[in-house]
């Protein structure tokens, strides 16, 4: 089992997450809600969380295939169910950008497999109704 902690820290709506290993991450909701923009909002974290799932997996793979990853970096872009309470990522889309000397089809084959077999946020996406879709751009 996963132990988070969660503490207000500011205002009505800044919360700060502490995970088992001490870790913080800082929340509020928007400005229109009453939001002091104190930190992250908790729906974009899963974005977050997708983009950091992914990332690990995929350097992983082609570290395995012994690519040279010199620099690495993503885009999520998420859009939410209108007018629905709650209202889940509907339809979600990744830019994965891999800079280095990395053969694209291993680069696309890593990606695949992250999206599709081993992330787990991206399994949780989906199992909620998420449409996830991708492109890998694989820079000298």
């Amino acid at each position: 089992m996963v132990k988070i902690e969660l503490a207000r820290v500011q205002n009505d709506y800044g919360f700060e997450a502490t995970d088992a290993y001490g870790h913080k991450v800082q929340m509020d909701t928007s400005p229109e809600s009453g939001g002091h923009n104190f930190g992250v909002r908790p729906m974009q974290m899963l974005l977050m969380g997708v983009a950091g799932c992914s990332a690990i997996d995929v350097i992983s793979i082609l570290k395995k295939q012994r690519q040279e990853v010199r620099d690495y970096k993503m885009t999520v872009n998420g859009e939410r169910e209108a007018g629905k309470e709650p209202s889940l990522w509907k339809d979600i889309s990744i830019d994965f950008h891999i800079y280095g000397n990395v053969d694209e089809d291993k680069a696309k084959r890593a990606v695949e497999l992250s999206m599709d077999k081993y992330c787990s946020v991206s399994a949780t996406l989906k199992a909620a109704g998420a449409d996830l879709k991708w492109n890998v751009f694989v820079h000298p």
